[in-house]
């Protein structure tokens, strides 16, 4: 697919019917679009099947619920729509994106009960999400914006608000040359990606940051089940910087990265290596299953 993502043809699927996909819209009151009030989940449909599609609906209802929106659609009701949508836009490989956010209505303030929550499922096809990193390694910047304390943010939640700093982070890194950058939290330790997990590998023992403070991706939770298959050991804690200096490999994880190797972040260098390979190529073969 090529054009601005407003002007395509297909179909989106929006409060309850496919949509001509330019005229998918909403109005500039939108609640969502002054007070971020907005949850969504980024999935990839492999060979007809979206993998781990429930769980990403599960997981849609949930961060809504973290605030305070019920979206007025069953669990079963947004796996229909997303299959819906892919049929008609006649795509068996994809990337899916189901949103849900407060509408414009009565209310156009802080406040917003009195507004609907409206919910769309929209798709394109998407290939690599680092180019070609998954053979050279991607390369990091470090960003100088932290993941925030779960005191002052649904941390569990996949809600739009949190990701303007990753906007400005990746944006700060792709003027360096990067495709990425590597976040802290508000603690100093090492978080994760602008969009992804990230997991580190010395001695043939896998390090991952203990997710408390940033979404423990359903990718990420995958990996860690690959890995312990194969008996390797898996150490969720936290990590600081400093640690970075005695990894050997590093990898990211995300629906839209799915496993990619990472050969730079900052000053630190990684190996593109074996276990690193193993586990993209394991990756592959199980959401193609």
């Amino acid at each position: 697919m090529a054009g601005a993502y407003d002007d395509r043809d297909g179909w989106i699927w929006m409060d309850g019917r496919l949509v001509p996909w330019r005229e998918a819209q909403v109005h500039v009151l939108t609640h969502a679009m002054h007070y971020a009030s907005a949850v969504f989940e980024g999935e990839r449909c492999y060979g007809g099947r979206i993998f781990k599609g429930p769980e990403h609906t599960l997981r849609l209802i949930r961060s809504a619920e973290l605030l305070d929106m019920e979206i007025p659609w069953t669990a079963e009701q947004i796996d229909a729509a997303k299959d819906e949508m892919l049929r008609a836009n006649g795509w068996t490989d994809a990337y899916v994106r189901a949103i849900a956010w407060r509408g414009a209505g009565p209310d156009m303030g802080v406040s917003a009960r009195r507004n609907p929550v409206r919910l769309a499922v929209a798709g394109w096809e998407w290939g690599n999400y680092y180019g070609d990193a998954k053979l050279k390694g991607a390369r990091l910047d470090v960003a100088k914006w932290k993941r925030p304390s779960p005191e002052t943010i649904p941390s569990e939640a996949k809600a739009a608000g949190l990701y303007m700093i990753c906007t400005m982070s990746k944006h700060a890194a792709e003027a360096k040359g990067c495709s990425d950058a590597m976040m802290l939290d508000y603690r100093g330790y090492v978080a994760e990606a602008t969009g992804a997990n990230i997991f580190f590998v010395r001695d043939g023992e896998v390090h991952t940051p203990l997710p408390d403070c940033f979404l423990n991706g359903l990718t990420r939770q995958t990996v860690i089940g690959l890995l312990r298959e194969r008996q390797i050991r898996v150490h969720e804690r936290h990590i600081e910087p400093a640690e970075l200096e005695g990894f050997e490999q590093c990898w990211l994880t995300g629906t839209a990265a799915e496993v990619t190797p990472v050969a730079e972040i900052g000053p630190w260098r990684f190996e593109v290596g074996a276990l690193a390979r193993e586990i993209m190529e394991a990756y592959e073969r199980l959401v193609r299953a």
